[in-house]
C-alpha cells in the first residue's frame, strides 16, 4: 500500500516528509533501522541482527509498496530516513478487524512531534480500511513510546513477562496494547 505523501513542521522549525518508502533509499533505510536499534534497547532487534544487504532491502521495500495488507510510512528529513512506522492488517475472517503497528525514530528526532504525525497517520489509514482494533506491543521502561500511545487512546490490555532479554541478562516485559477506532 501506498501513503499519500504529507509535509508536516516539526517543533524544531524544519519541515518533514512523510510518504512510503523508495527502493532507491535501501541504503539510508538500512542505515535508519541499524542506527534506530543501537540507540534503544526497546526496539526488537539489535543492529548486528540486521543482516540483509541492500537488495534484499530493496525487494522488502517493492513488496510493501505492492502489498495489499501492509503499509510503510517513512520521514525524511533534509532528504535523511529519521524514522518509519508500518501498519499491517489481518486477513481471516476471525481477525479482520485488527491492525498492528510500529514506530521507530531516530534519537536526535524524539520530541519534535514525528511520532504524533505518525500515530494520526496510522490511526486515519485503519479507519479508512474499516479496522476496527488497532494494536502494538511495548517493552518495559519504554515510557516515551506509553505515553505516545495512551495520548491517542491506546490502553495496555496485557502484559507478557520476560518477553525480552538484554545482552546483560536482564530481562524485560513486554506490554500490549489496543486501541479501539
Amino acid at each position: 500500500m501506498l501513503f499519500e505523501e504529507k509535509k508536516i513542521l516539526l517543533k524544531n522549525g524544519k519541515t518533514a516528509d512523510l510518504m512510503s518508502p523508495r527502493a532507491t533509499d535501501a541504503e539510508k533505510m538500512l542505515h535508519f533501522v541499524k542506527t534506530a536499534c543501537s540507540e534503544t534497547d526497546y526496539l526488537l532487534r539489535y543492529p548486528e541482527e540486521w543482516t540483509m544487504d541492500v537488495e534484499q532491502e530493496k525487494t522488502w521495500i517493492n513488496r510493501l509498496r505492492t502489498s495489499p495488507d501492509t503499509m510503510a510510512i517513512t520521514c525524511y528529513v533534509d532528504g535523511e530516513v529519521v524514522g518509519n512506522c508500518e501498519i499491517g492488517f489481518k486477513s481471516g475472517m476471525k481477525i479482520a478487524h485488527r491492525a498492528s503497528i510500529a514506530i521507530a525514530i531516530l534519537k536526535n528526532y524524539w520530541n519534535l512531534g514525528i511520532g504524533s504525525a505518525m500515530m494520526e497517520a496510522l490511526i486515519a489509514v485503519a479507519r479508512e480500511r474499516g479496522t476496527e482494533i488497532v494494536e502494538l506491543e511495548f517493552i518495559e521502561g519504554n515510557e516515551r513510546a506509553k505515553n505516545l500511545y495512551e495520548k491517542f487512546g491506546f490502553q495496555i490490555v496485557s502484559e507478557k513477562p520476560n518477553a525480552f532479554k538484554l545482552k546483560d541478562g536482564t530481562y524485560l516485559k513486554e506490554y500490549y496494547m489496543q486501541k479501539y477506532i
